[in-house]
């Protein structure tokens, strides 16, 4: 990763991103920068501990090294870092942080979940669908990593239920189910997503269609951790469903099941 000393006068301000969502990529100006993995992982956890000092940095990137040793890893690296522009930092004291003109994949997710949990820009829901949509450096197993990855998987998970509640509350029943199939995709075994896309077909009229999708998670549940639904679940679909189910001949044959609601006939 070096510095071309030919760049001209007018690259002085180039556009930087860096990309921690779905694997490593560091851009200048919209072109790959190939980053040693050992800096890759000093440039990411910057990114993602901006207030961290020196000494947290060190431990977190080296845990097994006794601190003098750690620092001095820490010192090399943020050299070797600040000889080169493709990825600036901002030094302040103790504190070493990304400079403000990289732009942060983690940070886009962070702001847009934010704005919509507030309710600040509705016209923010679409690109929801889309922010975050892979993992936080998948395939690295740093502990640092793993803490960070499940917040944002959260951070995510319950933007999404969020974006698709706020669309049911509107009647706009496509645009809810298909923000309930994404928390749904990301997390399967999540009851949350589940419960969100039978009240939608409820809301529908799609009885069929309630009732499918309680039992496929119903399934999966089972075949996976050996539970049923939640009580609220089971409710939610039987309450709906009890006038229909008393209208009809194979009412009589009562519940299908521990949960409650009456199975579909196939």
């Amino acid at each position: 990763m070096t510095a071309d000393p030919r760049t001209p006068a007018r690259a002085q301000h180039p556009s930087v991103s860096l990309h921690l969502l779905g694997g490593f990529r560091l851009l200048r100006d919209g072109a790959p920068v190939v980053v040693p993995r050992g800096l890759q992982r000093v440039i990411a956890l910057i990114g993602l501990r901006p207030d961290a000092t020196r000494s947290n940095l060190a431990g977190l990137l080296w845990p097994e090294a006794a601190e003098e040793r750690a620092l001095s890893s820490l010192r090399t690296a943020l050299w070797r870092l600040r000889q080169d522009p493709c990825c600036p930092l901002a030094v302040t004291g103790d504190t070493v942080r990304l400079d403000p003109l990289v732009h942060l994949d983690v940070d886009d997710l962070v702001d847009t979940a934010t704005r919509i949990r507030d309710g600040d820009d509705p016209g923010l829901v679409e690109g929801a669908l889309a922010a975050g949509r892979h993992d936080l450096l998948p395939g690295w197993y740093d502990d640092w990593v793993l803490l960070d990855r499940e917040r944002l998987r959260q951070l995510r998970l319950h933007m999404l239920e969020q974006v698709a509640g706020h669309h049911l509350a509107a009647g706009r029943h496509g645009e809810a189910l298909e923000a309930a199939l994404e928390a749904m995709a990301a997390e399967p075994l999540r009851e949350t997503p589940h419960r969100l896309v039978v009240r939608i077909h409820l809301a529908e009229g799609n009885a069929f269609e309630a009732v499918h999708a309680f039992y496929v998670y119903r399934d999966l549940l089972l075949r996976e951790l050996r539970l049923e639904p939640s009580a609220a679940m089971s409710a939610l679909l039987a309450d709906t469903l009890a006038p229909i189910r008393r209208a009809s001949p194979a009412g009589a044959a009562g519940p299908a099941g521990p949960a409650g609601p009456a199975g579909p006939a196939g």
